[in-house]
């Protein structure tokens, strides 16, 4: 593998999580001083302009993961690996038009548990081919977790 072909790689990947995140805040952004600025929500809800850094963080790591594991061992030799960081990769899209797009709380509570899971998965399946690629899913492992119980208190605080 040429150094060309690995610098190429690592902007691929992170092409790939910032499409995903462009998608995510397609949908998510116009909700935000609408929709989502009327619900009730805890106090420890963090201030709206946390999300854009916190996520912006979040997808580089992702990316610089999968590049990681990518490198190690090419595509043939991480194919679960990566297999697995599509779908979380997918899920986490996902959950974006199931609470911002579709305004549906609790239908999105019940996804981002499953988003969690497959984001726990890749970084088990991560772990073993990089240390590192494993330890930059954790930060988002426990974003994720806490976004799952915010996701569930506005569910609760909103429902009727």
């Amino acid at each position: 593998m040429t150094q060309w072909y690995r610098w190429a790689g690592l902007l691929v990947a992170i092409l790939i999580c910032f499409a995903a995140a462009g998608f995510g805040g397609l949908v998510t952004t116009p909700q935000i001083p609408h929709w989502y600025a009327q619900l009730a929500k805890p106090d420890w809800t963090p201030p709206d302009w946390v999300f854009g850094p916190v996520w912006t963080l979040l997808y580089l790591m992702m990316a610089v993961a999968a590049w990681l594991v990518w490198r190690r061992r090419g595509w043939a030799g991480a194919k679960l690996p990566l297999a697995l960081f599509g779908v979380q990769l997918g899920l986490n899209s996902l959950w974006s038009v199931l609470f911002f797009g579709l305004q549906r709380p609790g239908l999105a509570a019940i996804e981002i548990v499953i988003l969690w899971a497959a984001i726990l998965a890749t970084t088990v399946a991560f772990w073993p081919r990089s240390r590192w690629a494993g330890g930059l899913m954790v930060p988002y492992l426990v974003w994720v977790t806490f976004a799952l119980a915010l996701n569930v208190v506005i569910w609760q605080m909103n429902r009727g």
